[in-house]
């Protein structure tokens, strides 16, 4: 797992190319804001991750699955990515930053992409307070990170 990448992945670079083509500039990686967000647009108070399916957690086709080898270590790590992802979230939703999580999965879709950033980065229509429990509406998830599952 040490060879696994958590930087400049194929995913992160499309949302990157996509951004910047749409005419945002960003900043990579803030280590001064919980979770290390993978794009961070400090003008507008937003920052960005973007997600590997598999190592968070995602139920999408792409990932359903839990290997078949050690397969206890695998779903607690999964557990814990998924509770760390969870925590991160509310701390930076409580310090009003406006959060957005892109899944690997999204990234296969250029057109839709761009109008989940189009529709989290427009000015006019600010993102709706929603409680903690129903903020997965925000990240493109299909079901709550808050959750106790």
């Amino acid at each position: 797992m040490s060879h696994v990448r958590s930087k400049n992945t194929r995913p992160e670079l499309t949302v990157r190319q996509l951004l910047f083509a749409m005419g945002y500039r960003y900043r990579l990686h803030s280590k001064k804001l919980p979770g290390k967000p993978d794009i961070v647009l400090p003008r507008h108070k937003k920052v960005i991750f973007i997600h590997g399916c598999f190592w968070h957690g995602h139920n999408c086709e792409m990932t359903n699955h839990t290997p078949q080898t050690h397969t206890r270590f695998w779903k607690a790590k999964f557990q814990r990515n998924k509770e760390r992802d969870a925590t991160v979230l509310r701390q930076l939703w409580e310090a009003g930053w406006k959060v957005l999580v892109i899944w690997e999965c999204e990234t296969k879709a250029p057109a839709r992409l761009r109008q989940i950033l189009t529709d989290f980065l427009a000015p006019a229509s600010p993102t709706p307070d929603y409680p903690l429990d129903d903020l997965h509406t925000l990240y493109a998830a299909e079901e709550s990170v808050f959750t106790d599952d």
